[in-house]
């Protein structure tokens, strides 16, 4: 086994300046004889339509194949802007750019959704193709290691397909870059042949529509971002929104549920859905083994107590971040790297996925010491706030 690799990678460091070009022009070939024929049917050819749905083959979704994980939460998910419910800007906005597009049948412009995460980027841009009535391509940055991943792609698609990357600001620079020219001039530049012999093949591709998600806006570089024709920004739900989302899921899943109890379930879902619809199914749960199949304000009080969630959505590891800081730090101030170690979590959860809600209720202040506990923090854990001298209010000034 080991003769036979390194005989491979003897041949790979030997190979010619000839044999490398050869080989890239096959590809361009091969590349250039696939945009042909996607160009040929964006010109006059009859193009299959195929609705999205939520199927991965080799890492990018396909219309064809229903992906066999999560079924539960794709099923869930809305097919159209009309019952997409909640961000009632971005859908009057992107309403009319879709049906504009529609009825020039030209692409969409390229579509940019910045937001945290589980608030429906993801979802949106499967209902954008389907209003487009538009085959749907779905990838993310991470698994684009190279620049022919992205030529693969983009070779393949047909007329108007909505092509979506998650995490858009991890694309590695050579990729972004390949990414500009497809995204402007709806083509693929390609290198023949190395050293001083080395030319450019510039191959067209179908005009198709982008969509960016990030939940980090400030990484995604600017070159990137001003190609973007429509950018969108999500907002976190609103407790009514989230109740309205629970009753339709609640009927999907073919469950009964009192307004009271969605209200309460409302509450403590972090403004969103994504955190909504999994509490609506261990409700779900509670009240088909303990209750009579209804889920009622008491079984979700019962469920979320032996959750462990609380009146605020807050989880054991959220009240664990608050009570570490008072504790073992006197309230804080306390570096995030610090408190990351004492609760036992990355540094980069720590900043993504807690701190962010719990700066949002008001529990937690950033300072530039560090992380301090705030009053409202000391009375929802039923504790009482520790005196503090006039030297040690000083803290916050720095």
């Amino acid at each position: 086994m080991n003769k036979s690799v390194n005989h491979k990678s003897q041949y790979m460091r030997n190979k010619t300046p000839e044999e490398s070009e050869r080989d890239d022009m096959n590809i361009a070939a091969q590349l250039a004889r696939q945009a042909s024929e996607n160009l040929a049917k964006e010109s006059g050819g009859r193009t299959k339509i195929i609705r999205a749905q939520d199927v991965v083959d080799s890492g990018i979704v396909r219309s064809e194949i229903r992906m066999d994980d999560d079924v539960q939460e794709v099923s869930l998910r809305p097919a159209s802007l009309s019952d997409f419910l909640g961000q009632k800007s971005i859908k009057e906005n992107l309403s009319v750019f879709i049906n504009a597009a529609r009825e020039r049948q030209e692409a969409l412009d390229h579509l940019f959704l910045i937001g945290p995460p589980g608030l429906g980027k993801t979802t949106l841009a499967q209902i954008t193709a389907n209003e487009l009535g538009a085959d749907f391509k779905v990838t993310s940055a991470p698994a684009l290691d190279k620049p022919k991943d992205l030529a693969g792609i983009l070779s393949t698609i047909t007329p108007r397909t909505v092509f979506f990357i998650d995490e858009i600001h991890r694309l590695k620079p050579a990729i972004e870059e390949m990414l500009y020219i497809a995204m402007e001039d709806f083509s693929l530049d390609w290198v023949i042949g190395q050293g001083a012999a080395a030319r450019t093949v510039r191959i067209p591709i179908p005009h198709f529509t982008l969509v960016g998600a990030t939940t980090k806006a400030g990484m995604v570089s600017s070159p990137l971002i001003s190609r973007f024709g429509i950018i969108q920004r999500f907002q976190f739900y609103t407790d009514e929104e989230l109740s309205s989302i629970i009753r339709r899921s609640a009927g999907i899943l073919n469950v009964s549920v009192d307004d009271d109890a969605a209200l309460l379930m409302a509450k403590c879902s972090r403004g969103t859905p994504r955190v909504t619809n999994r509490v609506l199914r261990r409700m779900r749960d509670f009240a088909q083994v303990e209750g009579k199949g209804t889920i009622t304000r008491k079984i979700v009080e019962n469920g979320l107590q032996r959750l462990g969630i609380d009146s605020l959505g807050l989880e054991n590891i959220d009240r664990e971040i608050l009570l570490s800081i008072i504790n073992n730090f006197a309230g804080g101030p306390v570096g995030a790297e610090t408190l990351a170690i004492s609760i036992g979590e990355s540094m980069d959860t720590l900043e993504d996925y807690y701190e962010p809600y719990l700066i949002q209720c008001g529990l937690i202040q950033r300072t530039p010491r560090g992380r301090i506990v705030t009053d409202k923090a000391y009375s929802h854990l039923g504790m009482k706030p520790k005196n503090r001298s006039d030297n040690e209010d000083q803290r916050f000034l720095f």
